[in-house]
């Protein structure tokens, strides 16, 4: 079953080990942000940092394995039609609105609405790491280390598809960042797979 994450709003649920994940860009260009605990220790967390150690990369794709801060395998990435996405940046926020965008009135961001997705099992925003940012387009310069924010390159139907290597908890935005997204704000589905 395909489900939806409407624009700007986020979701929490659970993902048994085996079981694979399809994140799908119905539209294209628009980032989801994945976090990811242990559903049995929630201060076993999704690494950016270990991931980053142990594959000597910060592009991420078919097969590599994605580590948690206490260096164990999280997930896997199995398939990828997009090939770019960004473990680097932080989820947006609303003091992300506030500091880059100048808004005065600032919307909460993937933190805020993964923050109440993720209240219900007793998570707090401090809690919550930095996100894989599913089709998420960070190019860096290579002398200066200058990140930007490019459109995503994910076209309608593009996907990508993990599969748990433990039972984790998952929390799921659809983006709200401008940048981010091209300047539109699109919805994000996902599906649960059996173990294959």
């Amino acid at each position: 079953m395909v489900n939806v994450i409407p624009p700007r709003s986020g979701t929490a649920f659970e993902l048994r080990a085996g079981e694979r994940l399809k994140i799908i860009d119905p539209q294209g260009e628009q980032v989801a942000d994945l976090v990811a605990f242990n559903r049995h220790d929630f201060a076993e967390v999704l690494s950016n940092g270990r991931t980053f150690d142990y594959l000597s990369k910060i592009f991420l794709g078919v097969g590599d394995p994605i580590y948690s801060n206490r260096s164990r395998v999280m997930f896997n990435i199995v398939e990828d039609t997009v090939g770019r996405h960004d473990f680097l940046l932080t989820p947006c926020s609303a003091d992300t609105f506030r500091i880059i965008y100048g808004h005065q009135h600032p919307h909460r961001g993937c933190l805020g609405n993964l923050a109440e997705a993720l209240k219900p099992y007793g998570i707090e925003t401090d809690g919550i790491p930095t996100a894989f940012n599913v089709f998420m387009n960070v190019p860096i310069d290579g002398k200066t280390g200058e990140l930007s924010v490019k459109p995503p390159l994910s076209r309608a139907g593009d996907h990508i598809l993990i599969q748990a290597r433990m039972d984790l908890l998952i929390g799921l935005t659809a983006c709200s960042a401008e940048q981010s997204n091209n300047f539109a704000f699109k919805p994000i589905h996902y599906e649960i797979l059996a173990a294959s």
